[in-house]
């Protein structure tokens, strides 16, 4: 680190995870009150190179969304490092935190709940605008109308309410919401989740171009491995809070190392029936967070497990060209 309080990173990267944590504390039991520990992320680490994707899948409830925000400080982590342009956000104190905020920016799952109900388009895409800047109503007013003619929309969508839009219109003005302040990062939280299939193929696309022409990084959060192979340079394989593959989506797709990510993409539909595979089903759910197994966490449902897998923890190993992978196979 530098006296600028800096880390000399290199160029291309532009956001850096190191180590990150998050455990929740809960409170369980009716009469007998008592605490346990969930632990949701543990020890991730990554990099987001500069206009580039990162794709993060997993099940539900294996920490993707928790990644996401814990990265943004919308949720503050237990422990671990975020270099943001080399700088660690972590370490910002509140205060002076709004200055990084408006480089980077979250479009959430489901954009039914994300947007104010109460609130004309005007109003919930400008928000940003009059919290950040120092426009006036007629300024703010243009930016609003860019904004909507950049993701699709027009200006006689201003004074409208967010239950006359259709799924796809609402995800366009949750996402012209999020630019308005130019950030340079957004995290995508399963963005297309709530929308019909043909829709999320136009919302993937104007990703793809808002990516091409304003030079976004993208953290790309979804279960969807079409859509994370469709979009995303590197892809992160998440399990029970953990890396466990890490590499190109290439490599990831093509030689999948770590058999929780084979059993993943066993179960993406293929329509050429020369490409299909024998469905690999796993046995049994997540195991608790707040209890998770001994050794690595994936031996209770892995078919090719051994007794090393259920007492040495694994941990990531680079096999090559930068595929890392979390596995005693």
């Amino acid at each position: 680190m530098n006296q600028s309080g800096r880390t000399d990173e290199p160029e291309d990267t532009h956001v850096r995870v190191r180590d990150l944590t998050k455990h929740f504390v809960q409170s369980v039991g009716l009469i007998r009150r008592r605490t346990r520990v969930v632990r949701a992320l543990e020890g991730v680490s990554l990099d987001v190179d500069r206009n580039r994707t990162l794709g993060v899948v997993g099940e539900s409830g294996c920490g993707k969304t928790t990644l996401g925000r814990c990265i943004l400080r919308l949720v503050e982590p237990t422990a671990g490092e975020v270099y943001f342009d080399g700088v660690d956000i972590l370490k910002v104190p509140l205060g002076q935190l709004r200055a990084h905020r408006r480089d980077m920016q979250i479009v959430f799952q489901n954009p039914y709940l994300s947007l104010d109900p109460r609130m004309s388009v005007l109003g919930i895409v400008g928000q940003p605008l009059h919290t950040h800047t120092s426009m006036d109503h007629g300024q703010v007013r243009d930016r609003v109308v860019e904004l909507l003619e950049r993701v699709g929309l027009a200006a006689d969508h201003l004074y409208r309410y967010p239950h006359e839009f259709s799924g796809g219109q609402m995800q366009r003005i949750a996402i012209a919401r999020a630019l308005a302040l130019e950030p340079r990062f957004l995290v995508l939280d399963e963005p297309t989740a709530a929308l019909d299939v043909s829709v999320q193929a136009q919302i993937m696309t104007l990703f793809s171009e808002l990516q091409r022409e304003l030079e976004l990084t993208y953290l790309f959060i979804s279960h969807n491995l079409t859509l994370v192979h469709y979009v995303s340079d590197t892809i992160a394989v998440i399990y029970l809070g953990k890396v466990i593959e890490l590499g190109g989506a290439a490599q990831i797709f093509d030689n999948p190392l770590h058999p929780y990510t084979e059993a993943l993409l066993s179960s993406t539909p293929a329509l050429d029936p020369d490409l299909r595979q024998r469905r690999i089903i796993l046995s049994g759910g997540v195991p608790d967070p707040a209890n998770p197994p001994s050794g690595c966490a994936f031996h209770p449902r892995c078919a090719k497990a051994t007794d090393d897998c259920s007492r040495v923890e694994p941990h990531l190993v680079d096999v090559g060209g930068g595929h890392l992978v979390s596995c005693h196979l």
